[in-house]
């Protein structure tokens, strides 16, 4: 009887814990939710409906790792629970598995034959593999590349076009008219983009997957983290730290596109300075520069809006060229995500990586882009779903066996803009603030000298056009939630 009397009691306890959680939830405090529905589990660890409400919240959060774990772990305790075949298929959709994703909508179409919602979450999801499946197809059976279909002498620039003019190479005038015709909120000639993109890949191509970078005496460099799409808040850290220039060089670590309004406008931006100023300005991947990301979250539909399909292909080629990795001084790595699954890796393997590619599922390519620092030591499944996550004990084995001071990585947002962990090895640096124009973070850049001890800015979101984030992004992100 007292066995049972402490069951109930414990179930109690639980539903207490679900409730406060459920309030959080509805007050978007997600990771506080998740807290309380963590309390209810370790409560009652057989009840779906649990594990289910917390993989919602991880799904808010984009924690994809660990919304798949807890909609699969419901299921596993009940799989009549038709919310967790919801939510597990979120998750892979979320992580471009659609496939996967799929077979759960299916499980609910059938399980639930006359609901609407289920038929219409099945149809839009088998339309993206039909169209996955048909776009293989046409790889295969044309290996050409989209770059070489381009003629741009056959492009015609209309007498009534106004704005900056490419007929040679990149100038710091054209740079600067470009900017202001961006802030403008005006489009810049598909010639000219062509242009720039042709130029661009060529350059990417001939990079190494690791570059190294010197900071000259009494020089500096600006390393950014992701922008995504924030063009305003782009412009506010050249007007706050000075355009780029042979003597103000920068380092933008990944991420430039997707969610923001204006990813068009930023990349085009970064791009036409690293042919500016090849030697002083260096471009990282991130994970979002990868289709399965772009079809999501907003920059295919944006080119695709402003120009055209086939400049977002070529965007995507040029993305699969753009190098991994830089190791400043021979002392600091950056890199988009974080460190790997094994220990022993080298310099040398990060330089032999072959990146012309979309983004694999493992691997070190995956947690270059991928992977998180997280406080306690060794390693563990990542949150996301892609890379892992990785301890103090990793980064200072990593940074010991090949010679570095630290690692500066980007891939999260932070209240300031920027966080210093694992004694100081390890620093993540963000430079889009209000993310979203939600978040409420701030904004931050590092500024290295030789000395290489990090110097932090960090600043405010500025205002922008009336133009919302996700503007572009697909109507399946709608499935999420």
């Amino acid at each position: 009887m007292a066995t049972d009397d402490s069951a109930n009691d414990n179930v109690s306890l639980a539903l207490q814990m679900k409730d406060k959680a459920n309030e959080l939830f509805k007050t978007n405090k997600y990771e506080d939710a998740i807290e309380y529905y963590t309390k209810a589990v370790t409560f009652d660890p057989t009840s779906a409906v649990l594990y289910g409400n917390r993989s919602f919240a991880h799904l808010k959060m984009e924690s994809y790792g660990y919304a798949l774990d807890d909609a699969t772990k419901a299921i596993e305790i009940d799989p009549n629970y038709i919310k967790g075949y919801y939510r597990r298929a979120s998750a892979n959709m979320a992580l471009g598995k659609f496939k996967k994703a799929l077979k759960d909508f299916e499980a609910v179409k059938k399980a639930r034959p006359n609901d609407k919602d289920a038929r219409v979450k099945f149809e839009e999801c088998n339309k993206i593999v039909k169209r996955e499946a048909f776009e293989k197809a046409i790889r295969v059976e044309d290996s050409k590349s989209v770059s070489d279909t381009i003629d741009l002498g056959s492009m015609a620039v209309e007498d009534e076009y106004v704005g900056p003019r490419l007929d040679g190479e990149i100038t710091a005038e054209f740079m600067k008219d470009l900017m202001q015709h961006f802030k403008d909120q005006k489009i810049l000639h598909k010639k000219y983009a062509y242009k720039i993109l042709l130029e661009i890949k060529i350059m990417m191509a001939s990079l190494p997957s690791l570059v190294d970078v010197q900071i000259p005496e009494c020089g500096h460099i600006t390393i950014c983290g992701d922008i995504h799409g924030q063009y305003y808040d782009l412009l506010n850290i050249f007007e706050m730290n000075g355009v780029p220039s042979q003597d103000n060089p920068y380092l933008f670590n990944g991420d430039f596109v997707d969610r923001g309004a204006f990813s068009v406008e930023c990349v085009l931006t970064l791009f036409g300075y690293k042919l500016l100023y090849p030697d002083y300005f260096y471009l990282s991947r991130g994970n979002h520069e990868s289709h399965t990301l772009n079809q999501m979250y907003g920059f295919e539909g944006e080119v695709r809006e402003k120009y055209s399909s086939k400049m977002y292909d070529l965007f995507t080629e040029i993305y699969n060229w753009l190098p991994l990795a830089h190791c400043i001084n021979g002392r600091v790595l950056t890199m988009h995500g974080g460190l790997f699954k094994e220990d022993g890796v080298t310099l040398k393997d990060i330089r032999e990586i072959d990146r012309n590619r979309q983004p694999p599922d493992e691997g070190l390519m995956c947690d270059l882009l991928w992977s998180d620092p997280k406080m306690l030591p060794g390693r563990s499944p990542s949150k996301r779903g892609c890379g892992i996550q990785f301890g103090p004990n990793i980064t200072e084995g990593f940074c010991k066996l090949n010679g570095l001071d630290l690692i500066i990585r980007s891939h999260e947002v932070k209240n300031e803009g920027y966080e210093v962990a694992h004694n100081g090895m390890c620093i993540t640096i963000f430079s889009a603030p209000n993310y979203c124009d939600t978040m409420g973070n701030k904004g931050a850049y590092i500024t290295l000298t030789q000395n290489l001890k990090p110097k932090f800015t960090t600043y405010e979101a500025v205002p922008h056009p009336k133009v919302k984030p996700m503007q572009y992004a697909s109507p399946l992100l709608g499935l999420f939630s």
